[in-house]
């Protein structure tokens, strides 16, 4: 990380002093791999050098080439299932063996039993879909078709936050590490403070209560505001607003005209105990956007869902992608849904949740490091605490190899706070292994001090 400037809040440095270390702590054969990958491969933050080579992966585990085994509590999200679940699978292959590829101006079986599974599970009444092959392209389809509902092309989102890599996506994105030195981006794109800062900004008294009175005016004053697209809370610190903040948020669009388009793609489908977060969080948006783990964590696939009074463009290129409708991918994303359904995972996200947080409780009142424990679901935040931010965030490094050492592998948010994302298939030994890793770990970095 350079000195001086903050964490990026999507992920953890790829180009720390300990990504050193634990480089030369790999077999020669790893390291020449991963030089070989680097030789090929343009390097970019939290992505090339990489970490390690994987192997094969499967269930809740990652096996690298040298046959050490790491659970996966980080998954880039997209594991719900675990690795390569023998329905998804099944189903892929199935597929492929007879229609591997739909051309654009057809449609199949897979992609329109895929889209009435998808609005049977929709919160309120979002019963129309787009797919497309990114979660950064489904971002960018709800933002045309937002221009296209009301007329207008402004929008507001919040500093820190992380819609996609794509140019059009970090426009309305707020990490500075995706827009630096990259210069102007789309006209219309207006920030709003994040919403962990909100006490900070707006007061300790009724802070949210403020922030969306803020917002309310915000919409008022300028007239023009196409959508309101957000985070129904914070994937990467794990931090979500009272109950109350986003039903005022979505009177606010609904009376001055604009769309409220929620950006699920890391928190839908399952993980959060419910289909979707902002069914905990009283709102229905005018789009969703959902993807990452939607193919099963096998192929790349994400939608939009939005109600039919949207379906207004009927002569506009909302996506036109050339595996819009790809049948292979439609088929790993039914059999997701089915398999979230018929295993029972929303209830086992609560019980795993439950278990978890219990965990990070002992944790928190043994070990003086940990600030602040959260949870949703099975997924969990753990604030780690430091002398200043610059402290906080290299201990909370130091614990992210230290656990990695010892087969536990999670995702830094905001420099400081470990995510635990772990499949919601995990087997209990494991899930109860991982969070023996992480304790263990913070007693051998407390005594270091």
């Amino acid at each position: 990380m350079t000195p001086g400037k903050p964490a990026p809040s999507e992920g953890d440095v790829n180009s720390s002093p300990l990504r050193s270390q634990w480089r030369e702590s790999l077999s020669a054969a790893t390291r020449a791999l991963l030089d070989e990958d680097e030789r090929y491969f343009l390097r970019q933050s939290l992505s090339t050098p990489c970490l390690d080579a994987i192997e094969r992966a499967e269930g809740a585990m990652l096996i690298d080439v040298e046959g050490r085994r790491i659970l996966d509590f980080h998954g880039n999200s997209v594991h719900q299932l675990g690795h390569g679940h023998p329905k998804v699978v099944a189903a892929i292959k199935a597929e492929l063996d007879v229609l591997p590829f739909c051309p654009r101006r057809f449609t199949n079986g897979a992609a329109i039993a895929l889209a009435r599974k998808l609005v049977d599970t929709a919160p309120g009444a979002l019963n129309k879909i787009l797919l497309a092959p990114s979660g950064a392209a489904a971002i960018s389809m709800a933002l045309k078709l937002a221009r296209y509902a009301t007329g207008r092309h402004k929008t507001l989102s919040m500093w820190d936050s992380f819609h996609g890599a794509n140019l059009d996506t970090i426009a309305i994105g707020g990490e500075a590490l995706f827009r630096q030195n990259l210069g102007p981006m789309s006209p219309g794109a207006e920030h709003l403070p994040p919403l962990h800062l909100a006490p900070r900004l707006f007061g300790a008294d009724r802070p949210f209560e403020r922030y969306a009175d803020y917002i309310d005016y915000s919409l008022e004053v300028q007239g023009d505001v196409a959508a309101l697209i957000a985070e129904p809370m914070r994937w990467t610190t794990v931090e979500a607003p009272p109950p109350d903040f986003w039903p005022r948020v979505k009177d606010s669009c609904t009376r001055h005209g604009a769309l409220l388009i929620f950006d699920e793609i890391p928190s839908g489908l399952g993980r959060s105990g419910t289909m979707y977060v902002c069914e905990q969080l009283g709102a229905t948006p005018d789009i969703l956007a959902i993807g990452k783990g939607l193919g099963g964590g096998v192929m790349p696939l994400a939608a939009i869902l939005a109600n039919d009074r949207l379906d207004c463009a009927p002569e506009a290129a909302l996506g036109h992608y050339t595996h819009e409708k790809s049948p292979v991918a439609c088929a790993a994303a039914l059999a997701t849904l089915e398999t979230i359904e018929q295993e029972g995972l929303l209830e086992r996200a609560h019980e795993l949740g439950r278990v978890g947080m219990a965990r990070l409780a002992v944790m928190k009142a043994r070990h003086p490091a940990i600030g602040a424990i959260r949870g949703l679901g099975c997924y969990f935040g753990v604030e780690i605490d430091g002398a200043d931010p610059g402290a906080a965030n290299a201990l909370a490094d130091r614990l992210l190899y230290r656990c990695l050492a010892a087969g536990l592998s999670f995702k830094l948010g905001g420099g400081n706070v470990v995510t635990l994302c772990p499949p919601l298939t995990i087997r209990q030994d494991q899930f109860d292994a991982a969070f023996t890793i992480l304790d263990e770990a913070l007693a051998d970095l407390s005594a270091q001090v």
